[in-house]
């Protein structure tokens, strides 16, 4: 499928995480390893499950990584809410990542819809 590094959507998920630990760095030590660690796994595995999937064979295989990371994205989401909501996350630093991460879904919906029309 070429290198992941070449899609636009892989970038843009890059970002997000990238975009994600930032947020997440201020938040209190108790909630180290539950809330953020969780937040950063679903940021991290949205662009890996991009990667993964381009580096398989056919296009219904990529079509279906590209869905489970848009379940990474939903995840992602909810769980920024959930820390917003718990004053765990400042909203300064929300109003970056909502227009993004609803770019990355934007663009994973159209790669996958185009790849299952394909494949």
């Amino acid at each position: 499928m070429g290198d992941f590094r070449d899609l636009d959507v892989w970038r843009m998920a890059h970002e997000l995480a990238l975009l994600t630990y930032r947020v997440t760095e201020g938040m209190p030590v108790d909630e180290r390893y539950a809330l953020r660690d969780q937040l950063r796994r679903a940021a991290a595995a949205i662009s890996a499950n991009i990667a993964e999937g381009s580096g398989r064979t056919g296009k219904r295989e990529f079509a279906n990584f590209l869905g489970i990371a848009r379940g990474s994205l939903c995840e992602l989401q909810a769980l920024m809410l959930l820390g917003r909501d718990l004053e765990l996350l400042a909203e300064t630093g929300l109003t970056e990542f909502w227009p993004l991460s609803e770019r990355v879904g934007k663009m994973l919906g159209a790669l996958e819809a185009s790849c299952r029309r394909r494949a």
